[in-house]
């Protein structure tokens, strides 16, 4: 009787193996490759016009004006001359840091004469002198800190570094600008007894790491307190909560920013012991710890923050990726920069008066 019965059983399971239906099967799927995005002249095209139509753009504006009285209701292009379109100050800025990359890039694109004669319009002597007066103010002080203060500097690094007769033009004209932003920058870190740890506009990471671009460069007294206050503020982090990300509102990375402004600080063997501990395992598999961020409507001005997490995002893997030869980092870069990419082009002026930098930053960085 118990032989009967195992040979029964025996014969069952066969059978059922047998007869499994074939969908059941797990098929494992090949992965997406995302390439890497390249500025050429296809490019060039679609990211161009975001800026080249925004910078003379008055309204709508976001002005982010402390009143001292009734004297200081004016209009957007009164109060800044050179930086008034774009729906706000910073933005304004890094269109045109935008456009100037761009012709920088590829000399012979074929707008380069229009960009040139906007270019002309705004950064004047005169409107830059009154940019100057604003910053002045006793009640605008702190204006753009830091974040519309780190991309004026990378206006003005990439005029430095340019040296064309237009460029050496231009940035003679924004100078005094840029002299104020250096002093308040040397100014302001000093006091700044802790770090800004958020994923907008004051997050201290973002703002040091693009000057200390330029100051590495042009401003050596600046590059010596962005590196000392780097080191006093992060050198001992560890197990950054990079699972807490994103924000609702968030266009940078916490995590990442921190990260990619320490690879410029410390020497690459530090950096790697460092990073280990600061992201614990994100060297070997980056990919369990970032997903892309999702945008769910793009005409609402701080969701679409979240398309320039993607770009931001993007930038910071590419520069450590290649920092460090790490194709995993590389490979999401590529991820996320897809994903926001073709989405600029909505028809939302809530990320298309500024998308397009971050974009080109990203495209840049990759390289």
């Amino acid at each position: 009787m118990k032989k009967t019965l195992i040979i029964t059983l025996i014969f069952v399971l066969t059978l059922s193996c047998k007869d499994q239906p074939k969908e059941l099967v797990t098929k494992t799927q090949p992965e997406t490759v995302y390439t890497k995005p390249v500025l050429d002249t296809k490019s060039a095209n679609y990211l161009y016009h975001f800026a080249f139509d925004c910078i003379d753009q008055e309204y709508p504006n976001k002005l982010g004006q402390v009143l001292g009285d009734a004297t200081y209701l004016k209009e957007p292009s009164e109060l800044h001359p050179a930086f008034y379109g774009c729906f706000d100050w910073h933005s304004s800025v890094h269109g045109h840091w935008t456009l100037l990359n761009i012709l920088r890039e590829l000399p012979n694109f074929e707008h380069k004469e229009a960009i040139w004669d906007k270019l002309n319009t705004t950064i004047t002597k005169q409107n830059i002198l009154k940019e100057v007066a604003y910053f002045d103010d006793t009640h605008n002080k702190s204006f753009e800190r830091t974040y519309g203060w780190a991309w004026l500097l990378k206006v003005s690094e990439t005029l430095q570094d340019w040296k064309t007769p237009e460029a050496i033009q231009l940035n003679e004209n924004l100078k005094p600008l840029v002299d104020l932003i250096e002093q308040k920058y040397i100014e302001f870190l000093p006091k700044l007894k802790y770090p800004i740890r958020v994923g907008e506009h004051p997050n201290t990471a973002f703002g040091m790491s693009f000057a200390l671009d330029y100051a590495k460069k042009y401003a050596p007294q600046l590059e010596a307190i962005i590196i000392a206050k780097s080191k006093e503020y992060y050198l001992n982090d560890v197990n950054c909560p990079i699972s807490w990300e994103p924000g609702g509102f968030d266009f940078l990375s916490p995590c990442l920013q921190e990260a990619a402004l320490m690879l410029k600080v410390l020497p690459k063997d530090e950096y790697i012991t460092w990073l280990d501990a600061f992201l614990p395992n994100f060297r070997t598999q980056p990919e369990n710890y970032l997903e892309v961020a999702e945008v769910t409507d793009r005409s609402d001005g701080k969701l679409a923050h979240l398309d320039g997490l993607n770009f931001s995002r993007a930038w910071c893997l590419y520069e450590i990726g290649n920092t460090l030869g790490n194709d995993k980092m590389l490979q999401l870069a590529n991820k996320h920069f897809d994903y926001s990419y073709k989405k600029m082009d909505s028809g939302e002026y809530a990320g298309a008066h500024w998308l397009a930098s971050f974009a080109l930053y990203a495209t840049l960085k990759s390289n």
